[in-house]
């Protein structure tokens, strides 16, 4: 694998994960309600592909211009890995060293959340107390359950990567 791509990746990948970051110590030092928002989601999903999408595109410049499809995907799941494993591990830290009461300040907020969408989508009283009983057994900032959500989450960003990266690749001319 040529250097230009994996620097392309780390640098990108650092930016990644310098973002999603301050994202996550803003929301907890400012805005904790940041992390019921539904938005978030797009959030989490757009910053590390686009960054990732960048990243094959610098090593495609560097390159000169051409790039294969598989240097363009080592690119892109570099950056989006390094990024997404830096904000982990941030949050990872803040949720279970540092202040575990905002984690279970931030579960609270979000069974009020969830129950106030259910009852303005008319879902019976029975449904909304078993949802709550299952809500209540998670623990969404535990160790273990924010490394199952990586892994998750990186399917996610490994098929839209994929996908991307078929627009990145730039063959060179046989003639």
């Amino acid at each position: 694998m040529e250097k230009s791509v994996k620097s392309s990746g780390v640098s990108q990948g650092i930016i990644i994960g310098v973002i999603l970051s301050l994202i996550t110590v803003i929301g907890y030092a400012a805005y904790q309600d940041l992390f019921t928002k539904w938005w978030m989601v797009f959030i989490q999903l757009g910053i590390p592909v686009t960054f990732g999408i960048i990243a094959g595109v610098k090593a495609r410049k560097l390159l000169g211009g051409f790039i294969s499809f598989k240097s363009a995907f080592t690119a892109y799941l570099i950056a989006v890995a390094i990024g997404t494993l830096t904000s982990m591990l941030i949050s990872i830290v803040i949720f279970n060293f540092v202040d575990p009461d905002a984690a279970l300040a931030i579960k609270e907020k979000s069974i009020e959340v969830t129950v106030a969408m259910m009852e303005r989508f008319g879902t019976p009283q029975e449904a909304i107390e078993q949802s709550i009983t299952e809500l209540e057994k998670q623990d969404t900032f535990g160790i273990g359950t924010q490394i199952k959500g990586w892994f998750i989450w990186m399917v996610v960003y490994i098929i839209v990567g994929l996908l991307a990266c078929l627009a990145v690749k730039k063959k060179e001319p046989l003639y």
